[in-house]
């Protein structure tokens, strides 16, 4: 008998999911059947917490560009996979979690069955997409509404729940995935507006978030005709490595902030510009960049900050289109991203921000207890998270 537990494995891997991160328990065993039935056509990876599967999850689909996948118990297994999803669901990362879920039957009674919680889906709604089977027949749709969920427009988790009877169920064979276009229309009428805008300025910057990754040949060409330096986010970090263009430094150093300032021009690309990158230490020293061209693939983030040039659009697709529409010229820009990196070092070298700790320096050295002191007062706010180039 083929079983829910079964097609769905085959679904996951008609859909290009080629590892699954879990712990097998009572609540998932005929997840786990499926696998076994998978013959190797995809691997298993055992965490030994299911909080490390979600992160294991999420980073496999970090550097490998694809969605990635968990099985995990109900209750106590999916609850420790909240914090891995919540980290997905801030950076944009594409993971999806399926957990077990007690019998059909059971649910919502209080009768004190194995890892009962009152109302699982609810729980998990208030992060992100979440669906239980309820029909062996549905569960293809199912699927792709996951999917689409989690690569249409801007990434990030999804969740199925599936309960214990319902997994051993018979289940047909799966219709072909329905593939949801992420593609979202460029917008024509306005990329000649933004070119010229590019075109006419003479210090051109571009913040580059996490919204880049995966576009990491567009952006470098693009930088390179507009011979514009790239200041890139946590979530970007790495993709102008090296390059003479790159500027791998917070938007929260004083020297970084003073360069965005003297701007003509600011293209920010696949960023939310929240202040963790560009308030870190909570001074409220933002350059006003209400002047900017903003690239992003979510309507919501475009509404959050006055931009000049808001574009909907994804960020590979739309650098792609812009780039031969940009005239070659020099701008300066290796110098300009070499002076700023030099600055940005030398702030960091500054006593409060440095990460070495001088010889002599023990736990109970006076000398330490003053830098401390001295850096609270400050960067208060930034003790622990230092930016480093």
């Amino acid at each position: 008998m083929t079983t829910v537990g079964i097609r769905l494995v085959e679904g996951l891997i008609a859909r290009g999911i080629d590892t699954v991160f879990g712990i097998p328990g009572v609540h998932t065993i005929e997840l786990y059947r499926g696998l076994a039935a998978a013959q190797g056509k995809i691997r298993h990876v055992t965490p030994r917490h299911e909080q490390g599967a979600g992160f294991m999850a999420d980073g496999y689909a970090r550097v490998s560009g694809r969605p990635a996948a968990a099985f995990v118990i109900t209750g106590p297994g999916l609850t420790n996979t909240l914090t891995a999803m919540a980290q997905a669901k801030a950076d944009s990362v594409p993971m999806l979690v399926i957990s077990g879920l007690g019998r059909s039957d059971t649910l919502g009674k209080g009768l004190g069955r194995l890892h009962e919680l009152p109302d699982q889906g609810a729980m998990v709604a208030t992060l992100c997409h979440t669906e239980t089977v309820t029909d062996p027949r549905t569960l293809g749709e199912v699927l792709d509404r996951a999917f689409a969920a989690m690569t249409a427009g801007r990434p990030g988790p999804a969740h199925i729940q599936i309960s214990t009877n319902m997994m051993g169920q018979p289940c047909p064979e799966l219709p072909p995935s329905v593939t949801s276009s992420s593609a979202v229309p460029l917008p024509l009428g306005r990329l000649r507006n933004i070119a010229a805008a590019l075109n006419a300025a003479e210090r051109v910057v571009i913040l580059a978030g996490g919204g880049t990754r995966g576009a990491e040949g567009p952006l470098q060409k693009l930088a390179e005709s507009l011979d514009a330096p790239v200041i890139q986010t946590v979530n970007a970090r790495g993709a102008m490595f090296g390059h003479r263009l790159t500027i791998p430094a917070s938007p929260s150093l004083t020297s970084v902030r003073k360069f965005i300032a003297d701007a003509d021009q600011i293209l920010a690309i696949g960023t939310e510009l929240g202040p963790t990158d560009y308030d870190m230490y909570a001074n409220g020293r933002v350059p006003n960049l209400s002047d900017m061209i903003r690239i992003d693939i979510c309507a919501d983030q475009l509404a959050r900050h006055p931009a000049k040039m808001p574009v909907k659009a994804d960020a590979g697709a739309m650098m792609a289109a812009l780039m031969p529409m940009t005239i070659r010229a020099n701008r300066d820009g290796a110098t300009r991203a070499e002076a700023v990196r030099k600055a940005a070092r030398a702030e960091l070298a500054v006593p409060g921000r440095g990460h070495a700790r001088p010889a002599g320096h023990g736990r109970g050295d006076p000398r330490r207890h003053a830098e401390r002191d001295h850096r609270r007062r400050q960067h208060p706010a930034g003790l622990c998270r230092q930016p480093l180039l």
